[in-house]
């Protein structure tokens, strides 16, 4: 009952906003807003071809290098800035500067630096990633508790030791919020990226069915974008348990004993 009651609640809103839709366009012969049905049978026709190969692969190959890159650069200045007053007094201004940049004007910029291929794109959706990864880090490595830092240092724990078993793991609740929002804004900055000079990917395909007026085309390549999203949103969800099993567990706790007192 438990596992239906789940399923329900996961598949109730989008089923009802699939069969509202399949409502409003019934019976109707709208151009550019056709039924579900037609979607559907569109969808299995294109993408379920060598268009899976051609520009599906390709743009997730994009956006999981683009993140691994923010992943990597943000945690590692993020764990520099937040752990000296120093550096970040020199930084701060200068990252406040950058990170109102919108990332889609950077666009002709990387065009120029990185040239049409995949490493312009990839640049595109690191410049957008990468912001959220490194702010929550700083604020993660800044909050990381004062009582647990002087345990350490009475323990003479020091230097890769400490970063590693005391602030990055106070800091990984953080971390992965900026990662989880750093995922949503890759997607976006994916699309964005394979419209400009490009031959290849989800972005191209649906400005070139947009052009062409293959209006079914086109939005079965937003489902397609769609069903990536959840797909990546479900994946890591898997991995943030695993990675905060410690830090959930005591609140599961937690709630469970304030319900019971309550």
């Amino acid at each position: 009952m438990r596992a239906a009651a789940r399923l329900v609640r996961v598949l109730g809103l989008p089923v009802a906003l699939v069969l509202a839709w399949w409502a409003v366009t019934a019976g109707e012969d709208n151009f550019y807003f056709p039924p579900p049905t037609t979607v559907a049978t569109t969808f299995v026709d294109v993408w379920v071809s060598g268009r899976l190969l051609d520009d599906v692969l390709p743009s997730v190959g994009r956006l999981l290098a683009g993140l691994a890159l923010a992943l990597a650069a943000g945690v590692g200045l993020g764990l520099l800035i937040g752990l000296s007053p120093r550096v970040r007094a020199v930084f701060e201004p200068a990252l406040e500067f950058l990170r109102a940049i919108p990332p889609p004007v950077l666009v002709p910029v990387m065009l120029l630096v990185a040239g049409v291929g995949d490493r312009m794109k990839i640049l595109v959706i690191l410049s957008g990633c990468l912001w959220p990864i490194l702010l929550n880090t700083v604020e993660g490595a800044r909050s990381v508790d004062e009582v647990l830092g002087d345990t350490c240092r009475c323990y003479g724990i020091q230097g890769a030791a400490r970063i590693r078993h005391l602030v990055l793991r106070a800091a990984s609740p953080q971390i992965m919020t900026g990662i989880r929002q750093a995922l949503s804004i890759g997607i976006i900055l994916m699309v964005i990226s394979e419209m400009f000079a490009a031959s290849s990917g989800l972005g191209f395909a649906i400005l070139q069915f947009q052009r062409g007026f293959q209006i079914p085309e086109m939005w079965s390549g937003m489902v397609v974008l769609s069903l990536i999203g959840v797909t990546l949103s479900v994946i890591f969800r898997q991995v943030e348990r695993r990675v905060l099993a410690w830090h959930q567990g005591p609140r599961k706790r937690e709630r469970a004993e304030g319900v019971r007192d309550a």
